[in-house]
């Protein structure tokens, strides 16, 4: 279908973050300007014996609501194409959740080319599985159990939630999950065109079943999907609005929220403190599915 043009105020959203993103790393420019004074950092962990099996926890302060024990869980996966990313560069993400109240789990996972899939869904379902498996030592109700992801590790985030093979391999089930959180995640997305995906899939021979629209049903856990109308990386109308349309009629409960004014990446940017200004709320709708206060501006 042909998208229409960028509203004025679109673009110039997107052209601001774009130069702010340029002026150094993406990174460097967020760690730099992101409060470190609102979360409890335990860095480091491992969940597997590999080099790139390790997390980050965000926990939120002693005063910081709700109370311990009561709060959610969320495991974050972050984009890249399965190829690049480090979940040090994803600490506005964490801080941005545990500010508000839950405990952030930002674990990195094995990327092409020298590990395809199903290897960083085998590693997302373990990381998931330790998160179950420690919520309650981290001050978190293991009934209140998320996973997110945005681009590709929104993918991981929505095989792990929706196919059982993959936390079923480690001893755990989807139905441990209190719901999923999906940012312009790539839900069907064959045949690959992306050059990197392709590798990182082993195209042409990528079994059917990798694809995570397949596998929605009406076991499959509550949803929250979140897409930029104007995304020109992942199609939203073929990937957000097909999963969306599969899971309603399937009768899972599924929230969807498009957003005119923010592009593929500033879609998950934008949670940052410093970058809210770009056309979001973004944050909003993500604490309400997990059962957090409003954003009261902090």
């Amino acid at each position: 279908m042909r998208h229409p043009l960028p509203k004025p105020r679109t673009a110039l959203l997107i052209a601001a973050a774009a130069v702010l993103l340029a002026a150094c790393s993406p990174v460097k420019l967020l760690n730099s300007v992101v409060p470190s004074d609102t979360y409890a950092l335990e860095g480091g962990v491992s969940y597997g014996p590999a080099p790139r099996q390790q997390l980050d926890v965000y926990r939120p302060l002693a005063n910081t609501l709700p109370a311990e024990g009561k709060r959610p869980l969320v495991v974050f996966f972050y984009g890249g194409t399965w190829t690049t990313g480090e979940r040090a560069g994803f600490r506005f993400v964490g801080e941005a959740l545990a500010a508000r109240g839950a405990v952030v789990v930002l674990p990195d996972y094995g990327r092409s080319p020298a590990f395809k899939y199903p290897v960083f869904v085998q590693d997302s379902a373990l990381a998931v599985k330790w998160a179950l498996d420690n919520a309650a030592r981290l001050g978190a109700d293991p009934s209140r159990v998320y996973v997110m992801g945005h681009s590709s590790g929104g993918y991981n985030t929505a095989m792990v939630a929706l196919d059982a093979r993959w936390l079923g391999a480690v001893g755990a089930s989807p139905k441990q999950l209190a719901g999923w959180i999906g940012l312009a995640g790539p839900y069907d997305f064959l045949p690959i065109v992306n050059p990197d995906a392709r590798v990182a899939f082993n195209w042409p021979a990528t079994p059917p079943d990798s694809q995570p629209l397949a596998h929605a049903s009406a076991a499959s856990p509550r949803a929250l999907l979140l897409v930029a109308r104007e995304d020109k990386v992942v199609n939203p109308v073929r990937n957000t609005g097909q999963m969306a349309a599969k899971l309603q009629a399937a009768g899972v409960p599924v929230q969807t929220r498009e957003f005119d004014d923010l592009g593929h990446i500033t879609l998950i940017v934008a949670v940052a403190k410093p970058l809210r200004w770009l056309g979001g709320p973004v944050l909003p709708p993500v604490l309400a599915f997990l059962g957090l206060p409003p954003d009261a501006g902090k």
